[in-house]
């Protein structure tokens, strides 16, 4: 913890640098020359990999804590036989021991009964709960949207929310005149389960070898792969076989504002995006955004002369702009005509719904000529933006 305090002092100090440098070689047309500006890049960069030293030593320093930790509950007292607090189903320790005995092919009679609790419609089985939450901790890890979103677990079926399209108000009126009536109207979104999935291939002799883990590979590579897809259809997916992402035409965001030249953002508009959105949202509301698009608005300043972008001095902190954290994600436009490339909001109204039940199957012939084994791992899953207020963007010019 002390090295990751240390990257970050200096990477405040390696900013103070690069700040007051542009500064003082600012001409009195406000900019500068092209030698200047390469140098100051090469500072700005520096800054930058410190951020993602940082932001690496902080995952190893949350993997280390969780390892550490212990891998069950010490024995405080005489063991009781309470039925009640046996787990059962999916939570077993049966249903657990079973499971990865069939993703190892070393499944009998008795362990394949064991499983058909679990058993799903496509020939797969359920992960057991407890690698389940291992598997959603892994999608977190991937993909920044589910650490802002709501999520809810459906059974099945579509998931109806009610929403007040509408609000009434209060009005004024004379002494025993009519109250006028004015009610709010309700509108419903629906979440549905759409299907995504994945083939992982492991070779028949890494596979019997009893000192791989095969539990914590299979979760690592399904929150890389899913997590990815997920957080892509998070942003930019258009409803049609997946979800509604925030920055989709018909069922995302809504326009904060439109900057005034294609290529590039001012302070302006970043204020003018900031007010667009309702006070009660801006309380807990997240910039998102490209990397590139930080890059550009680092350099700039408020009336005041101080620059917007501020480094976090602070462990697991990111990074601020007027005092609202900035997150980015790979998904998030470059700034280029008539792109949204800055998003602004509150995104626990955006809504994800995990169906119970993530699902995984072997595959033993279709790799068998190669000497690997095929695990298909699927997962439904749907996100919608409820309430379009909630999360305004920035839009290019075109």
């Amino acid at each position: 913890m002390n090295k990751i305090l240390e990257l970050r002092e200096k990477r405040a100090k390696a900013w103070e640098t690069a700040k007051n440098f542009l500064d003082s070689r600012r001409g009195e047309n406000g900019l500068v020359s092209a030698e200047d500006n390469s140098t100051y890049e090469k500072m700005e960069t520096e800054v930058i990999n410190l951020g993602k030293e940082i932001d690496r030593l902080e995952k190893q320093a949350a993997i280390d804590l969780e390892l550490s930790k212990a891998t069950s509950a010490p024995l405080l007292e005489k063991p009781q036989a309470d039925e009640k607090s046996r787990k059962t189903g999916r939570a077993s320790n049966e249903y657990k021991n079973a499971f990865w005995q069939v993703m190892r092919n070393k499944a009998g009679l008795e362990v394949k009964n064991a499983l058909q609790i679990g058993s799903d419609a496509e020939g797969g089985y359920l992960t057991p709960d407890e690698f389940e939450h291992t598997l959603v901790e892994a999608l977190e890890e991937e993909d920044i949207f589910r650490g802002l979103a709501n999520t809810i677990q459906t059974s099945s079926g579509d998931r109806k929310i009610p929403v007040v399209a509408t609000k009434g108000d209060a009005s004024w009126v004379d002494e025993e005149g009519a109250i006028p009536e004015s009610d709010d109207s309700f509108k419903q979104v629906t979440l549905s389960a759409y299907k995504l999935a994945t083939m992982i291939k492991i070779s028949e002799e890494l596979l019997n070898d009893s000192a791989f883990d095969l539990e914590s590979y299979v979760a690592k590579e399904f929150g890389r792969r899913i997590g990815t897809k997920e957080e892509e259809a998070f942003f930019v997916g258009d409803g049609t076989g997946k979800p509604t992402g925030i920055l989709d035409a018909t069922g995302g965001g809504q326009l904060g504002k439109t900057t005034s030249g294609a290529t590039a953002i001012s302070f302006d508009e970043i204020m003018d995006l900031f007010y667009s959105l309702k006070s009660p949202y801006r309380k807990n509301a997240t910039f998102l955004m490209n990397d590139s698009t930080v890059k550009a608005i680092r350099k700039l300043k408020d009336g005041g002369g101080q620059y917007i972008w501020q480094p976090s001095m602070v462990a697991g902190t990111p990074d601020t702009i007027l005092n609202r954290p900035v997150l980015t994600s790979a998904y998030m436009p470059e700034i280029s005509a008539g792109n949204k490339t800055v998003a602004f909001g509150d995104f626990k109204y955006y809504w994800i719904a995990d169906r119970q039940g993530r699902s995984f199957k072997r595959l033993n012939e279709l790799f068998a000529i190669t000497g690997q084994i095929g695990f298909v791992a699927t997962q439904r899953v749907d996100g919608k933006l409820i309430l379009p207020e909630a999360v305004k963007y920035l839009q290019q010019k075109a």
